[in-house]
C-alpha cells in the first residue's frame, strides 16, 4: 500500500489522540497532534504575561508567533510522541485546565491558525502520518486518503476529561471540566476561520461504547479496504 495521510477530526475529549497514535504505531506512521500546537502558542502566552486574567490582545499574540519554535520528539520509555515548545518538553503543563480554558479562543485568531497550518502541511507533505485535530479533513489536508471524525457521549467525555487530568494529579470538579467541554465546543463549531466541522467524505466514529482496541480495529479495517481498492 502506498504512504497514506490520515486525518482524525472531533470533539474535545474523544480520544482523537489516543487512537491516532495508535493507528501511527500500528501503520509505523508519524503522528501529529495539531491541537497541542494550539496549547502550546497558549502556554507561551501564559508564561510571558501576553494572557493574564483569561483577557488578552490579539495583536500581542501574533507578534509572539515569531518566537515560538515547535516540534515533536517521540520518547521510547512511553512510546508516545511528547510536545516540544522552544526546545523543553511541555507536554504534562500544556494538558492542565488552564490551558484548556484558554486554547478555544486563542486558537480562533487568523494569523495563529495560517501559522500553525503551513507547519502542519510542511510535517505531513511526504504522507505517511496521521494527524488529529480540529480541521484536519476540511482545511490542513482536504484530499487526505482517509478522514475519520470521532465523537462521544457528553458524560462519557467529561469522565474521560475527568480521569486524564487527575490522573496527572490535578485537583478540578466534574462541573467545571463538562463547563469547559461545552465552551469549547461551542468555541469549536462557531469560530470564524476554519471551524470544527465533520468532511463531506469522513468516516464517523462514535466511541462512546467502544474500548481503544475496539476504535484502533475500526480505523485498520478502513485502511485495509482502501489499501485493496488501491491494488
Amino acid at each position: 500500500m502506498n504512504p497514506i495521510t490520515i486525518a482524525i477530526d472531533g470533539y474535545s475529549s474523544c480520544g482523537k489522540s489516543t487512537l491516532a497514535k495508535a493507528l501511527a504505531a500500528k501503520l509505523g506512521y508519524s503522528y501529529v497532534d495539531t491541537g497541542a500546537m494550539y496549547r502550546a502558542v497558549t502556554l507561551y502566552a501564559l508564561r510571558h504575561g501576553i494572557v493574564k486574567d483569561g483577557a488578552f490582545i490579539e495583536e500581542d499574540i501574533v507578534k509572539s508567533l515569531d518566537h515560538i519554535s515547535l516540534s515533536f520528539r517521540f520518547n521510547a520509555a512511553t512510546g508516545t510522541s511528547e510536545t516540544y515548545l522552544n526546545g523543553e518538553n511541555v507536554e504534562k503543563e500544556i494538558r492542565q485546565m488552564e490551558v484548556s480554558n484558554l486554547v478555544s479562543p486563542v486558537s480562533k485568531i487568523r494569523e495563529v491558525r495560517v501559522r500553525m497550518v503551513a507547519l502542519q502541511r510542511e510535517m505531513g507533505k511526504n504522507k505517511a502520518v496521521v494527524m488529529d485535530g480540529r480541521d484536519i479533513g476540511t482545511n490542513v489536508f482536504p484530499d487526505a486518503e482517509l478522514k475519520i471524525f470521532m465523537t462521544a457521549d457528553p458524560d462519557i467525555r467529561t469522565q474521560r476529561r475527568l480521569d486524564e487530568l487527575q490522573s496527572k494529579g490535578s485537583v478540578v470538579s466534574r462541573d467545571d471540566v463538562r463547563r469547559n467541554l461545552m465552551e469549547r465546543d461551542y468555541e469549536d463549531t462557531h469560530r470564524k476561520e476554519n471551524p470544527l466541522i465533520q468532511a463531506k467524505d469522513a468516516v464517523v466514529l462514535d466511541n462512546s461504547e467502544l474500548s481503544r482496541e475496539e476504535q484502533l480495529e475500526f480505523v485498520m479495517r478502513l485502511v485495509k479496504e482502501l489499501a485493496a481498492s488501491q491494488s
